[in-house]
């Protein structure tokens, strides 16, 4: 396969500098899964492929041609990849497979020309009945892989992983009192010292209000001591939330929007703070929204007595003081039958089209007390359809100085790619960056990779044809 890379420089007049990027020619998708995205390592940008029998992956210059692509030996007996983690000079791939009738637990760790560095098994998990359907999360550092499954809805059983050493740290079952995983579960957390920390919540409905809360199982790697507590949130209910490790501060933060008594809007937004060592010396703090945050978000005809609808929390970032910024999005899809289908006997139904609504951005800066600093909204309109929305929403570009929400204009095969500059005080500036207009591109921005504080590589679907452009600030 030859690439042909496509070099282009924009200096728009809205712009203080100037942008470029590098485009390669298409990879045919065909029998891919997935693919994963590694970031640069020595003098190449890395693609990694999972194409249900065979994995390989790809590299691109610093012009983004194709340099080489080589095929990975993983265990022959159906192996799984459960995740994919790359750092700045080597990825690891953890995968499952079944040895006989024994389900094992495997890391491949790879170098920069995708060559086998090492490779340890992590767990036997022994004979099992079932295939386990791993989850991952990993360590703000990406040092440490949390791998977890739960069993029978109510075990929960995890394993340790540290990327750096090739080591299982440790192994545990936990069996939460009156845990039900598909009704209480929220999230799970791994700091970078391989604690772990699960997020349940009780009670989230209308009826129960009174008695809603959030429990933490925090589980010390080091000791094996596991410790529990409750956060109540009386008369209140959770409509979305984030939580998130801050290594920093040594602590487990939260943040999200809480509704009176309807679960169908938010009514203002909440904060959460602890460190797990002492979780009694924790912060709450809850506050509505105000008529000006709300008008500025939804239009003059916004009423605060109804609150925000149709919103969700997509991301926690972490300030320096203990604070946080809570970056939330206006989304929503809506189904309905295609027009021009009947239903007939055997699909009574007819067929559906499922419309995407990705909306306006917001921005609350939370100080480490619970206060506001400020809030500003960023407006946008996403629609689209039939396409699960993958072109749609935003990636979070951070630097030093401020975040770049980049996104696009429209869905729709000739774009425009513009971005948000946010900084520090809630002040912001709008950039028509690109236009898509012949370049055969269709962005999935949500999938993008920070390279570095200057550099990013976006995902471009079309037609099964995966491009990837990299795009760099001057």
């Amino acid at each position: 396969m030859i690439y042909r890379a496509i070099l282009l420089l924009f200096s728009l007049p809205c712009l203080a500098g100037a942008q470029q990027i590098a485009i390669s020619e298409p990879i045919v998708l065909r029998n891919d899964i997935s693919y994963d995205l590694l970031g640069e390592m020595g003098e190449h940008t890395l693609v990694f492929r999972n194409m249900i029998s065979t994995f390989e992956v790809v590299a691109f210059n610093k012009a983004m041609k194709e340099s080489w692509t080589k095929e990975l030996e993983l265990d022959r007996r159906l192996p799984k990849v459960i995740d994919v983690v790359p750092d700045k000079s080597h990825f690891t791939i953890i995968y499952q497979f079944k040895d006989r009738s024994n389900t094992i637990l495997k890391a491949h760790r790879y170098g920069p020309g995708a060559n086998l560095v090492d490779s340890v098994m992590i767990q036997n998990l022994g004979s099992l009945f079932y295939t386990p359907n791993f989850i991952a999360a990993r360590s703000e550092d990406r040092s440490k892989s949390l791998l977890f499954f739960i069993e029978k809805q109510d075990l929960l059983r995890a394993v340790c992983f540290d990327n750096n050493t090739m080591e299982r740290l440790w192994h545990t079952s936990i069996l939460p009192q009156d845990f039900n995983f598909y009704q209480d579960f929220l999230d799970i957390l791994v700091d970078n010292d391989g604690n772990m920390t699960i997020v349940t919540e009780k009670n989230n409905y209308r009826a129960k209000r009174e008695d809603h809360y959030f429990e933490f199982f925090h589980y010390r790697g080091s000791t094996g001591l596991l410790t529990n507590f409750q956060v109540p949130m009386p008369e209140l209910l959770t409509y979305d939330v984030s939580f998130s490790v801050d290594p920093l501060n040594r602590q487990i933060v939260g943040a999200g929007l809480f509704s009176e008594k309807n679960l169908g809007r938010g009514d203002g937004y909440f904060y959460l703070s602890f460190d797990p060592r002492r979780p009694e010396s924790r912060v709450l703090a809850t506050n509505p929204f105000d008529e000006e945050f709300l008008v500025n978000l939804l239009g003059k005809d916004a009423d605060r007595a109804k609150g925000l609808p149709e919103s969700m929390v997509r991301e926690v970032v972490l300030r320096q003081d203990g604070g946080v910024l809570m970056i939330g999005e206006r989304a929503r899809t809506f189904e309905r039958n295609s027009a021009s289908v009947r239903g007939n006997y055997y699909d009574p139904s007819g067929r559906f089209s499922v419309d995407y609504y990705y909306d306006e951005l917001f921005a609350i800066s939370i100080h480490p007390d619970g206060r506001q600093h400020w809030a500003t909204v960023m407006h946008k309109k996403q629609y689209s359809q039939d396409d699960d929305g993958i072109y749609s929403s935003f990636f979070l570009f951070k630097t030093a100085s401020s975040l770049r929400f980049l996104f696009n204009d429209e869905i729709k095969y000739e774009n425009t790619v513009s971005e948000y500059v946010l900084t520090g005080n809630g002040r912001f500036v709008r950039n028509s960056l690109l236009s898509t207009e012949n370049l055969k591109l269709r962005l999935r921005f949500r999938d993008a990779m920070q390279l570095d504080g200057n550099a990013l590589v976006i995902p471009s679907e079309r037609r099964n044809r995966l491009r990837l452009v990299k795009m760099w600030y001057d």
